[in-house]
């Protein structure tokens, strides 16, 4: 068993040859280059070192865009540190003439070969340049996932510039937070719903020059707004040299990406993350899984999930350049539907879905086996029990079928992570005869620091460590659980512009605490078992802050005394209310006469009530209608849909020490209140 003072590693017995960067040069010489994928011989961490072409540093960690930090180099983890650009000039010199990104304009599918893809990348890049980008500021990316983000992406960081994703669901204001955090030079928009929002907020951000629209024609010329195809034009005006003396300048240990993620205080944290960061974990996280080379097997994947996320981020964009892969885009309405015809075209190698999209997927096989007749139903039900137990081989052609109409006929990978998954999900999957390979890390880590896969799998565990990665368990109790903490080279360079945070984060010594809680069995098995922090995770994988949104609703409903949300692994968000109500002086305990404040608040309405009870179960009509007036008050401010309160109850007495939901220091026990009201807490998500 594990104590805090351990450190647990793995080694990757198939990875005896250390990578080979590609020496930096103008795209001219790239066809020309011999480019091995190792070095005949090991050498010593030094000497990989004096080898690399790195930007000075003195720690291991920065919060400076312009930064540089000290790599996490051991025996574990000795390849050459390389930057994107050589990663991608390595998988161009190899997979040059496969398809790279597959697109479905109207009815015709729109392929890109990983040459073009490079040479479109460079165009973009150029574009960039033209557009005054300068080095280390950013530009931000709102829109769904395409073609055109990728090229972007990349663009962007051959151009010396940061990626930083920004989600489709958020808010001008959040829009506006991360375009101003980053100092985005560019912000690249998908069409005019995400138009509309940057215009709202432009003239505030001091860096912005340019915005490009990449899907639909522009409604209206603009000064310094371009169409993705004006924009692919500028990079004529700008050569092929003063592109690759950019490209020349980037040092593996500088960033590259922002990944902007929520902390308990509901402020985004840019996660900073370098050259070696992305390059890296796309070599040797996706060969935990099992993710082939193209020139053993060409993997397909189809992306949907946002890019803005690091899973979707270094899972579709990174990891295809580096070994490969077909990405096929999903259309943008995937989760309200399409995905599944998208699934059935592309017939994807490897999946990867957050919880909630596994849910919805379990729930359409669910629905379209009611709708069965009869004698189809019991064996489809009969096959799926069986299938637990044993292959047999009526199972699997009933099986077989199913899996086809949903377009996994083809799929022999299938992950999920972002966030914790729950059982009965993994259960019904099984009867399907498909293994949830569950991957567990977090932005600061560049995604997967576990990884689960055909080699290692446990049910509900989230795998082994990865090869050339650490971990350590600290502060461990009694049953072998303590907080997880990480090492290796995904390890994050810092949070931007935050020393604070970013110290918080990283221990003395540098290790990144995950804020989780864990256990690891005699196999080294990671099972998370809870969150120190109370973020609530969604089965969607959207992290949200429970404070200042229970605070919100407190600030709009003076009636209301505590409110605590609910989400975590579900669904939607939900909230325990409690009224204000008088105090016995005698036991402390909450009585069911409402406080002067709540009787007032009442008063205004018209209501009479005068007691807790005259107002449960819906008696006070319009009590009920102010406090539903509220809540969308606090949703109309909401970042994102993720954070919208979908569900509300008002609890028969108020929180207190006595009752046990609050602590000693009136500190809200949140574990309690979900045991106490558990019943009410599951009848928000009965269908």
């Amino acid at each position: 068993m594990s104590t805090g003072t351990q450190i647990h590693q793995q080694t990757d017995p198939t990875d005896n040859q250390l990578g080979q960067s590609l020496a930096c040069s103008p795209v001219t010489d790239l066809m020309q280059q011999d480019v091995g994928d190792g070095l005949s011989e090991k050498k010593s961490i030094e000497e990989v070192l004096a080898g690399a072409e790195l930007a000075p540093a003195q720690s291991l960690w920065t919060t400076e865009a312009s930064g540089s930090v000290q790599l996490r180099m051991d025996e574990l983890c000795p390849e050459q540190p390389i930057t994107v650009h050589q990663m991608f000039t390595n998988s161009v010199q190899k997979y040059g003439k496969l398809t790279a990104l597959a697109s479905k304009k109207g009815n015709k599918w729109e392929k890109v070969t990983f040459l073009e893809y490079y040479h479109l990348s460079r165009m973009a890049a150029k574009g960039f340049l033209k557009l005054g980008l300068e080095r280390f500021h950013s530009v931000a990316i709102l829109g769904f996932n395409s073609a055109e983000w990728f090229i972007a992406a990349v663009g962007t960081v051959f151009a010396g510039g940061i990626v930083a994703g920004i989600y489709t669901t958020n808010s001008p204001d959040a829009c506006f937070y991360v375009a101003n955090d980053s100092r985005a030079n560019v912000i690249v928009v998908e069409n005019q719903k995400q138009l509309d929002k940057i215009l709202e907020i432009k003239n505030e951000l001091p860096h912005l020059k340019a915005i490009v629209q990449y899907s639909g024609s522009l409604k209206e010329k603009l000064p310094n707004l371009y169409s993705w195809e004006e924009f692919m034009g500028l990079g004529l005006e700008v050569s092929d040299q003063e592109l690759d003396e950019v490209i020349c300048s980037q040092k593996a240990n500088q960033c590259c990406v922002l990944i902007y993620t929520s902390g308990t205080t509901g402020s985004p944290k840019g996660v900073m993350l370098s050259h070696d960061n992305i390059t890296w974990t796309a070599h040797h996280a996706s060969r935990a899984g099992d993710m082939q080379p193209a020139e053993i097997s060409q993997e397909s994947l189809v992306s949907y999930l946002p890019l803005s996320h690091i899973a979707a981020q270094i899972y579709d964009l990174w990891t295809g350049i580096q070994w490969g892969e077909q990405v096929t885009f999903a259309q943008p309405d995937a989760l309200k539907g399409s995905l599944v015809d998208t699934l059935r075209e592309a017939t994807p190698t490897a999946h990867m879905g957050v919880p909630r999209v596994w849910e919805k997927i379990m729930e359409k096989i669910k629905e379209g086996i009611s709708r069965c007749g009869y004698m189809k139903r019991k064996l489809v039900t009969w096959a799926m029990s069986v299938s637990l137990e044993a292959n047999q081989r009526l199972t699997n052609l009933v099986l077989q079928k199913l899996r086809a109409e949903l377009g996994f006929s083809n799929c022999v990978k299938f992950f999920s992570g972002a966030a914790p998954i729950g059982s009965e999900t993994l259960q019904f999957f099984l009867g399907l005869n498909i293994r949830l390979y569950e991957a567990y890390g977090m932005s600061e880590s560049s995604g997967p620091h576990f990884m689960s896969g055909p080699k290692a799998y446990q049910f509900s565990s989230c795998g082994k460590v990865v090869p050339g990665c650490q971990y350590k368990l600290v502060n461990v109790d009694g049953d072998g659980i303590g907080e997880v903490c990480f090492w290796g080279r995904n390890v994050f360079m810092g949070f931007l512009n935050l020393e604070d945070k970013t110290k918080e984060a990283l221990d003395e010594d540098g290790w990144l605490r995950s804020g989780d809680l864990g256990r690891v069995d005699e196999d080294g098995f990671l099972y998370i078992t809870g969150r120190i922090k109370e973020l609530i995770i969604t089965a969607g994988g959207e992290n949200i802050p429970p404070l200042p949104i229970e605070d919100a609703v407190k600030q709009e409903l003076a009636i209301i005394s505590n409110a605590m949300l609910i989400g975590d692994k579900r669904k939607f968000l939900s909230i325990l209310l409690t009224l204000k109500c008088t105090t016995n002086p005698e036991t402390t305990e909450p009585t069911d006469i409402l406080s002067l404040e709540a009787v007032e608040f009442c008063q205004r309405l018209g209501s009479q009530s005068t007691k807790v009870s005259d107002i449960l179960g819906g008696k006070d009509k319009l009590v009920y209608q102010s406090i539903e007036e509220g809540i969308a008050r606090v949703n109309s401010k909401a970042t994102s849909n993720a954070q919208r309160i979908q569900k509300w109850t008002i609890l028969g007495k108020d929180f207190s020490i006595v009752g046990g939901e609050l602590g000693p220091t009136m500190k809200l026990r949140r574990p309690v209140v979900l045991q106490i009201y558990h019943g009410e807490i599951e009848s928000f998500y009965k269908d």
